[in-house]
């Protein structure tokens, strides 16, 4: 019998996207600062500090319904130091979600009801899963049709 699990209360979910967080901010913070102490150019703590944001998106964008492209954005300063905290808030109630997903994912989407009403839940999807509803819908006709 296989359990399921409940969503994250408000403070486990917290401290989860805190945690998370700091793993992907605090790194860039001290490599740009190493950088700039090592170089004297101050406008290199921004830089390195900018590029291990856009990492961070870059790596977290997929988990929270954001396209990986969207780690270019995590490169402008301060802005995607927000969108880290968006997807870290995200992240941290998987394998539930509170936020609808894009069009592209609502074919793996699913409407939670009862106890977990207004929440979503998708759920990976095998390769060989995956394979058979690719042909599924490629197959030819079974015989012919009149019109």
């Amino acid at each position: 019998m296989q359990r399921e699990a409940t969503p994250r209360g408000l403070v486990g979910r917290s401290l989860v996207a805190v945690l998370l967080f700091a793993l992907a901010v605090v790194p860039g913070w001290t490599l740009g600062r190493l950088a700039a102490a090592w170089t004297g150019n101050g406008l290199l703590d921004w830089v390195v500090t900018g590029a291990c944001g856009g990492l961070a998106v870059r790596v977290l964008a997929p988990w929270g319904s954001y396209r990986a492209r969207d780690g270019w954005l995590g490169v402008i300063p301060l802005y995607g130091w927000y969108l880290i905290c968006v997807l870290c808030w995200r992240v941290a109630l998987l394998p539930y979600r509170d936020w609808e997903p894009r069009p592209d994912e609502l074919w793996q989407a699913r409407w939670l009801t009862g106890d977990r009403l207004g929440l979503w839940r998708t759920d990976p999807v095998s390769r060989s899963e995956r394979a058979s509803r690719a042909k599924a819908g490629t197959r030819p006709a079974a015989g012919h049709r009149p019109r």
